[in-house]
Parts: structure tokens; C-alpha cells; sequence
């Protein structure tokens, strides 16, 4: 399983970055292959400067080893050792009218002294963070991720959809980060579902996020904005920051177990505000984004 689902995160990558320079056209992306000394490595793929995307990131990782001390309290397990791989991807785009998109797909295993598996999941998911709400837009990127969903289970969308608002939220701010997608973890084989079954409902979610994102991309890179619309977006963009830093499992994961701390941090935008006590003007598109990040919407 961890050797099936690692090939397909590496399909996957080539498939997003060769079409994301497609859309981008100017900038490539550049790539680091790179090592773990306590087990295993993965591939950075980062685009910087483009004339779509301001900085990006693709990642692909496989790491294992000993579970660290610190994973092994939130795990509540003993000595054991562990494999992990996925895929991460995050990209904040220049024009503040396409939204900000990430997505991960990844997959655990936990072994005993004799390298048996005594545990193993996969997680995952992709939410869209706009700064200007188009409406058609969020509900083009949910009806995308209730497609995928339904041909596993008519029930995967609306489970996944709310615990994607209910995760990516910022608690000491009550509010969304975005308008969601999917989220979920810890899926694990059971009389229902096998993990090959799991494979497959993963992997028709990571296949279908061009298909979410890339029509967004395609008819908001061209539209116009004004500096008063930059300074929206990177004021929000910190907002971003502070989920990622603060709230986020992934970071935190990845920091605890010696990640790679180019690759963890990845994620941040390279221009960000943090303008003390700023409220958008009463009335304004602004404030309408505001309102639906305080009450998540049924998009679909």
C-alpha cells in the first residue's frame, strides 16, 4: 500500500506542476530533491515570481523511522516506528481575484518491534481561500469535491465539507481561513471500508483537483485590480499565516519530526500585512467575504 500510494503522489506531482507552468507561462518550477537523515526524503517543487503565481509549492515527501518522542505522546503509543508520506501543495497567486488553494493527500503506517503493521490511515483534502468572493466559484470548487465524494459515498461530501470548516478555522479570530472543501483523517479499514476502497476515494479526490482549481485560475488571472485590492489580499494573507503557524496539525507534525523546515514553511505567502485593529468598510466586497468566513455557506 505505501509503496502504491507513494508512486501516485509522484504521478500527481508531475501532472500539477506540468500544468501549472502551462497556466502560468513565464516562471518553472524549481526543484530540490532532498534527504532525512533518520529515514527517507521527498521533492520540493516551488514556482516564485510567475506571472499567475506569486510563489507555489508542490511537495511530495516519504519519511520514516522512529516515531519521536513527542508524536509518540500525541499518538499515545510506545516505541514504535512509522511511515509517512503525502503530497502538499500551496499556492498564492498574484492577482488578488484568484483565490489561494491547498490541498494534501498522505497516507501513515505504525509498526511493532517485529516491523508488523499495527496501524495505518489515510487523511487529506483541498479548500479554496478566496479574497474577493465570487459565489460561482466556491460553488464550482464543491460541486468538483461532491462529485469525487459521491462515487464512494453519498455521505463523504457533507461529513468532509463540515469538518473542513470546522478545521480550518481560525479560533482567535472566529472565522473560516477560506470557504473550505474537504477534510478528512484518520480513514482507516473497516467493515465498510477496505484500505484499497480508501485508495480510491484518496486518489479521485487528488485527481480531481485541477478539475476544482483550474477554471477559477483560468477566469479570474486576467481581471483587473487596484493596489487597494493588493493590500486586501496580503492583510487576508496574514490571516493565512497565523492558521498555518498556529492551528496547523501538518506544521506542527513536521516540526516534531525533524521536517524539512524549507518545505514545512513553504506555505506562507512572500507578502503579507498585518494592519493593527483593520476592519473592511461597512458594505464594501470585503466585508461580504468576512461575513461568509463567520457563517460557512452550503455552497452546493
Amino acid at each position: 500500500m505505501k509503496d502504491k500510494f507513494y508512486q501516485y503522489i509522484q504521478d500527481l506531482q508531475d501532472s500539477i506542476t506540468s500544468k501549472l507552468e502551462e497556466i502560468d507561462g513565464k516562471a518553472k518550477f524549481q526543484q530540490d530533491i532532498w534527504k532525512r537523515p533518520e529515514g527517507g526524503g521527498g521533492r520540493t517543487r516551488v514556482i516564485e515570481n510567475g506571472s499567475v503565481f506569486e510563489k507555489g509549492g508542490v511537495n511530495i515527501s516519504g519519511v520514516h523511522g522512529k516515531l519521536p518522542k513527542s508524536m509518540q505522546a500525541y499518538f499515545n503509543v510506545g516505541d514504535v516506528d512509522f511511515f509517512a508520506c503525502g503530497l502538499s501543495l500551496v499556492l498564492h497567486p498574484k492577482n488578488p481575484m484568484v483565490p489561494t488553494v491547498h490541498a494534501n493527500w498522505r497516507y501513515f503506517e505504525m509498526y511493532d518491534e517485529d516491523g508488523k503493521i499495527i496501524d495505518q490511515w489515510y487523511g487529506g483534502g483541498q479548500d479554496l481561500t478566496p479574497y474577493y468572493l465570487f459565489e460561482e466559484d466556491a460553488k464550482h470548487f464543491h460541486q468538483t469535491c461532491k462529485t469525487a465524494c459521491d462515487k464512494h459515498n453519498s455521505e463523504f461530501y457533507s461529513n468532509y465539507k463540515k469538518r473542513c470548516d470546522e478545521y480550518f478555522y481560525n479560533a482567535h479570530r472566529n472565522e473560516g481561513r477560506g470557504v473550505g472543501g474537504l477534510f478528512f483523517d484518520y480513514c482507516k479499514a473497516s467493515a465498510d471500508m477496505s484500505m484499497e476502497h480508501w485508495y480510491n476515494f484518496v486518489t479521485e479526490v487528488g485527481d480531481s483537483f485541477l478539475d476544482a482549481y483550474v477554471p477559477i485560475v483560468e477566469m479570474r488571472k486576467d481581471l483587473q485590480y487596484t493596489q487597494a485590492n493588493r493590500d486586501w489580499q496580503e492583510i487576508r494573507r496574514g490571516r493565512y499565516v497565523e492558521f498555518n503557524l498556529v492551528h496547523d496539525k501538518g506544521t506542527l507534525f513536521g516540526l516534531k519530526t525533524n521536517g524539512r523546515i524549507e518545505s514545512i514553511l513553504m506555505s506562507l505567502p512572500p507578502h503579507v500585512q498585518w494592519v493593527y485593529d483593520h476592519h473592511p468598510e461597512a458594505g464594501s466586497v470585503e466585508e461580504k467575504l468576512i461575513e461568509v468566513l463567520k457563517n460557512p455557506k452550503d455552497w452546493v
